[in-house]
């Protein structure tokens, strides 16, 4: 896509609290922001689509700037604010009604006034006509009056969405071309693993941006946030996701939502990178996220991230051979996801990434059709037929078999093989592994889980 053919960008800012949240879950017509009493909640941009304006353009939710409830995400957070305001055609600037005008919303909009041409004041939480009179407090700011709504409850929004199609009738005939272009999108590509195991690194080190907040401390992604990325002609989005932590170890509500947002992630992308830290060994949670891929019976590709740090005096084939086995003893389940081993702070092997997506995505175009795959049962079954069941005291007759996809699964397509069978109670788990193994050697299907719907023939009625 041409980099000069873009849908404009409304940018929200203000303090922490003040509801740019709620604003953005409103204007994107659903719900993406975390949003919570707790001040600093969103700590990354957040990126959607506005479903609300008349002309195509994209919103970005900021960090609040000056948090000084967490004062260690205080600077990164304002970090990423500014950068929102560089590359946004227009700021929303929020001020909350019924707190008023602080000293936090001076120093900002001292900042804003540099570019006050694109700058809508909002006053927000002005659930009531009673707090309409305190526009007047935020005069001061050098912004105008203001706008007041309430996100919350949707008060004024028709006001907000009149000056908002206004500001952006100049960009209407780029973010039209945009949104033409933008047809031909890519992949959903979700990041995903546990906290501190360098997802945010590994979506920046791709992005060669610091689109996310990285930190050593773990848990530094609250939100799942989804990043537009163009690459060879195509628009994926990677959805960097919350460290998905045991559920007896986390510490507020809010990593309780934002772990349920990450599997939320994972339903909705066509494929997952699954970040691991190669370095620290695979634990039992890396162990559970893995089996919620698999529970979703999504595509996926192992990321065995840290390489630099793995034996690093070692050899590089005694490094890799090592590493392949950790990997394939801990996640045994996930055997038919290749792995590749990066370094995403030295940005070492990063392109590999994307060449296994490419064989992913062309091994899931090539579906066992009806004719073969009925052929390769049937030899299955002879050369090791099933065992007989001593408490149905019967055996597994396969009638007849064909592919199923998923509309849901269209730019991965994830085949369902159905079988129509004499009793599905005679399937054993060992024997449908059997069947799985003999789909795969003449289907390989990089990445992707093979799944079986069982049915038992009907019996005539009576």
């Amino acid at each position: 896509m041409d980099s000069s053919i873009r849908k404009p960008v409304i940018a929200l800012v203000g303090r922490p609290n003040v509801g740019k949240s709620a604003l953005f879950n409103r204007l994107a017509g659903r719900t993406i922001s975390i949003v919570h009493d707790q001040p600093g909640v969103t700590r990354d941009r957040v990126s959607a689509p506005c479903n609300l304006t008349s002309i195509p353009c994209d919103l970005v939710d900021t960090g609040g700037i000056g948090a000084l409830a967490d004062a260690d995400f205080a600077e990164a957070v304002s970090t990423e604010a500014q950068v929102a305001m560089d590359t946004a055609d227009i700021i929303l600037f929020l001020v909350d009604a019924r707190e008023g005008l602080t000293p936090v919303d001076e120093a900002i909009g001292q900042q804003l006034r540099k570019a006050s041409e694109k700058v809508c004041l909002v006053i927000n939480k002005a659930d009531h006509e009673e707090l309409d009179h305190i526009a007047g407090d935020f005069a001061q700011l050098g912004l105008g009056a203001g706008i007041s709504v309430s996100a919350a409850h949707g008060r004024n929004l028709r006001e907000l969405l009149g000056a908002l199609d206004n500001a952006l009738s100049p960009f209407e005939a780029s973010a039209r071309e945009a949104e033409e272009s933008a047809k031909s999108t890519g992949l959903k590509i979700v990041v995903i693993g546990k906290p501190n195991a360098g997802k945010s690194s590994l979506v920046n080190a791709i992005l060669n941006d610091e689109r996310t907040i990285v930190s050593e401390v773990a848990g530094t992604t609250r939100d799942a946030v989804d990043i537009p990325y163009d690459r060879a002609g195509e628009r994926h989005t990677l959805i960097d996701t919350a460290g998905l932590r045991q559920r007896s170890r986390m510490d507020t509500s809010v990593e309780v939502f934002s772990a349920m947002r990450a599997e939320r992630s994972i339903r909705r992308a066509d494929l997952c990178l699954l970040v691991i830290d190669l370095s620290a060994g695979i634990s039992a949670q890396d162990r559970k996220i893995a089996r919620l891929v698999q529970r979703e019976q999504k595509p996926c590709i192992i990321i065995a991230n840290k390489w630099d740090l793995y034996h690093p005096d070692a050899p590089r084939k005694a490094r890799m051979e090592e590493a392949e086995e950790t990997i394939r003893n801990e996640l045994f389940f996930l055997h038919y996801a290749p792995f590749i081993c990066v370094s995403a702070r030295e940005k070492q092997e990063l392109d590999r990434i994307f060449g296994s997506i490419r064989k992913v995505r062309e091994g899931a175009q090539e579906i066992i059709g009806t004719g073969e795959l009925n052929r390769l049962l049937s030899e299955a079954l002879r050369r090791n037929p099933p065992p007989a069941s001593k408490r149905h005291r019967k055996r597994l007759k396969i009638l007849y078999a064909t592919a199923a996809v998923n509309e849901r699964y269209a730019a991965v397509p994830v085949p369902r093989y159905i079988l129509f069978v004499n009793d599905k109670r005679l399937l054993a788990d060992t024997y449908q592994s059997y069947l799985e193994n003999t789909l795969r050697k003449a289907n390989p299907s990089l990445g992707l889980p093979i799944n079986f719907s069982v049915r038992s023939r009907r019996k005539p009625e009576a």
